[in-house]
């Protein structure tokens, strides 16, 4: 039986980790982020990946940072045959990555060697891709730059967001190692190198790029919606308040209105953005609210919104 330590933190790994378990490969440890503190009352909880560990009664080691920690001697003792990460979010040692016996394989969500980095379903699906995909790749030192050893692709939906997108993805990328595990590990996998001239970077998504601004289009803040969907979430601060969009609609109309305006607020909530570009804001949250749909929220406190006053602040 082949021996495995995984790393992995959201649903993403989780899926995958279910995967290698259910296919029979021996699961040696499991590495997941630590504990967080969520939602208002800040409960701490565990990870997806780790849940998934405790189903199945795998032991589970949570650093809050990998290298020098108490834990990598140990796992490096293991001698597993693979390390296996899927969306783990931190740097893995070089001593560790060399302590496979066979190979150290990374799922990772994109068509390498675009999206390198910590948000690549985000970033596809931000700059408005129509397709995305997995590459199984060998894990180097620099970051996700090792050397490919499979890629599927996959078609990027017009109503997906980044939770819709990172479901899908998970089973592929669950099948698609699966699939060529077998062959790397009798060493018949015939990896090739990415072509570093079409490298592209997507760094985890930053406070900053949270926020929807007058001077994005239509479509821009629409995909940025999608793309932070379910979490962190986009928002616009509209007259001094923040409010979340969770959806949106990009409309075929043009308007005289500057940027940032209320267009329409006759059972809708609609809003201008650059290039005489329009956008419905059909699911909302006000700060300390719950969600709403746009259309609910004209008919209370976005009634006394008027038509062309510029509502979104710089």
């Amino acid at each position: 039986m082949t021996s495995v330590i995984f790393l992995g933190t959201p649903n993403f790994g989780a899926t995958v980790l279910e995967g290698l378990i259910k296919n029979s490969y021996q699961v040696l440890a499991v590495v997941t982020q630590p504990d967080k503190k969520v939602g208002r009352k800040q409960k701490l909880t565990p990870s997806p990946v780790k849940e998934m560990a405790q189903k199945y009664d795998l032991p589970i080691y949570q650093p809050a940072r990998l290298p020098r920690s108490e834990e990598l001697d140990t796992l490096i003792n293991l001698h597993a045959d693979l390390i296996i990460t899927a969306a783990y979010g931190q740097f893995l040692p070089t001593k560790f990555l060399k302590s496979a016996k066979i190979a150290a394989v990374n799922v990772h969500g994109s068509l390498l060697p675009k999206y390198r980095g910590g948000a690549p379903i985000q970033y596809s699906l931000i700059n408005g891709d129509k397709e995305t995909g997995v590459t199984i790749m060998e894990m180097v030192k620099e970051m996700d730059a090792g050397d490919m050893y499979a890629q599927e692709k996959l078609s990027i939906e017009p109503d997906d967001t980044a939770g819709s997108l990172f479901e899908k993805m998970a089973i592929l990328g669950r099948d698609l190692l699966l699939k060529t595990l077998p062959s790397i590990i009798d060493g018949s996998c015939d990896k090739k190198p990415q072509d570093t001239s079409k490298v592209v970077f997507s760094p985890n998504i930053s406070k900053e790029q949270e926020r929807i601004t007058k001077d994005m289009t239509a479509s821009q803040v629409h995909n940025l919606i999608r793309g932070l969907n379910p979490d962190p979430g986009a928002y616009l601060i509209i007259n001094g308040q923040r409010m979340k969009v969770w959806a949106s609609e990009v409309t075929n109309e043009t308007t005289q209105f500057p940027a940032g305006a209320l267009v329409d607020n006759h059972k809708r909530f609609a809003v201008s953005f650059a290039d005489n570009t329009v956008l419905n804001l059909t699911e909302i949250q006000p700060t300390g609210k719950k969600r709403m749909a746009g259309r609910d929220y004209m008919n209370g406190k976005g009634s006394s919104l008027k038509l062309g006053e510029v509502i979104i602040d710089d």
